[in-house]
């Protein structure tokens, strides 16, 4: 199956668009005439409750073959190794890193493929995240699936994914990211023989770019670099399966055509991708590691003034020039909880070690106020370095979701082999340096 029109994209994030995949299937004029061009059908996907606030207010109209209602009952499937439950397990405050998951025997969808490793808050609760890994070996075949629960951001490790959505064709590879809203229909095909990668489920506050305060109008993640899909549709007949994500659980559906068969749609409530090498990095140029707020690409406001339910945070190429200062990140405690991955090469603040260290594939969790920073080796090697000169950071991508909200660990999580078991010894070679 292919989907029909374009393959383009439209730039700016949170921009309303308008695009047809065939000439003349946007109505002119108002959103819901009497009969839509071709005989389709008006249908309002909405994003946020109808009276928030104009700018803050996300929803698309979509002019589709068939309405959205059209599909057998939902029956409660098995979940397997994707799921919610974030109460198996009390949280813990030790440290704790992963390995790459272990390759899945058989054969796995995206949807399959998820693996739940932490997360906090509900979806019924319309605040905290879900985070996930996936490790994929086949495309989402006659298949179809979407959250109700939230936000969908997907962060590829490896392998290259296109994401067939209700409004048009994502394609994201390694170092690229999607964000595929909440409600929005869609499959995953492989574009590679295999894919793994992480999925933060955001069941708060819709992703936005961040404030940029005293940095003024430009840095860290512009909208121009943010990429919507042009609309692009299929109208296939046969006996595909709806698979929905519900308040943390999984249902099913039968469903006798392809959902995505939207021709054209205008609005600001659609799929997006965004390519996390063009990030441009804010650092300090005189003295001392600057927070690492200044990386974020994306965030999600709580209740509370400048305080984040999440912030997508990367730290990629940079160069550091700060001089007689420490200039990894330094040992912290936070009232934020973080949840890290690698990409791509390696992290400056963990070198590798006994059990291999921070590698790409692999996670770590630093929960509230538990103590993290650079390992024994990466502390002797900043300080002993020649801060007069500028060392450039290449070759490296890692991020982070960082959360108000205590992170749980699901029992799977805690119970793979891909979990270190002597993290912590990563810190015990620190000596003591005090002279009174």
């Amino acid at each position: 199956m292919a989907l029909k029109g374009s393959k383009g994209y439209m730039t700016g994030f949170g921009s309303e668009f308008a695009t047809e995949a065939v000439a003349e299937a946007l109505p002119v004029g108002q959103n819901s005439p009497q009969r839509p061009p071709h005989g389709l059908y008006a249908e309002q996907l909405s994003g946020t409750a109808f009276t928030a606030p104009r700018h803050r207010n996300q929803r698309s109209w979509l002019y589709r073959i068939r309405p959205a209602v059209i599909h057998g009952e939902f029956r409660p499937i098995k979940e397997g190794s994707f799921h919610n439950r974030f109460d198996e397990m009390p949280p813990t405050p030790n440290q704790l890193r992963w390995g790459p998951l272990p390759e899945p025997k058989g054969t796995r969808d995206f949807v399959d493929g998820l693996f739940t490793m932490a997360g906090n808050g509900s979806a019924a609760a319309q605040a905290g995240i879900a985070v996930y890994q996936y490790l994929a070996n086949r495309s989402m075949e006659g298949r179809f699936f979407y959250s109700a629960d939230g936000e969908f951001l997907i962060v590829p490790q490896q392998g290259r994914l296109r994401l067939d959505t209700e409004l048009g064709v994502v394609e994201i590879e390694p170092q690229e990211i999607a964000v595929v809203p909440r409600g929005v229909r869609f499959r995953v095909m492989l574009l590679d023989d295999t894919a793994r990668g992480y999925v933060a489920e955001n069941f708060g506050s819709a992703l936005q770019l961040p404030d940029l305060g005293p940095i003024g109008a430009n840095g860290l993640a512009n909208p121009r670099d943010f990429l919507y899909p042009e609309a692009a549709w299929e109208d296939e007949e046969g006996d595909f399966e709806l698979v929905g994500k519900f308040q943390g659980h999984l249902w099913s559906a039968a469903i006798d055509h392809s959902p995505l068969d939207v021709v054209a749609w205008h609005g600001n409530y659609a799929p997006y991708k965004y390519d996390l090498r063009r990030f441009n990095a804010i650092g300090s140029i005189s003295y001392d590691h600057p927070d690492p707020s200044i990386f974020t690409v994306l965030t999600s406001p709580s209740g509370k003034p400048g305080v984040a339910n999440m912030d997508f945070v990367i730290f990629g190429p940079r160069w550091l020039v700060m001089e007689e200062s420490f200039r990894p990140p330094w040992y912290h405690r936070n009232v934020m909880s973080e949840f890290m991955g690698l990409i791509h090469g390696e992290y400056d603040a963990k070198a590798a070690d006994e059990e291999g260290g921070f590698v790409p594939g692999g996670a770590s969790l630093h929960n509230c106020m538990s103590g993290h920073g650079p390992d024994a080796d990466s502390f002797e090697k900043a300080t002993a370095a020649d801060t007069s000169k500028p060392q450039k950071i290449e070759d490296t991508m890692a991020f982070m979701f960082e959360t108000c909200l205590t992170y749980r660990p699901t029992k799977q999580a805690m119970e793979t082999s891909a979990l270190h078991q002597n993290y912590q010894d990563c810190w015990q070679g620190l000596k003591k340096h005090f002279k009174a």
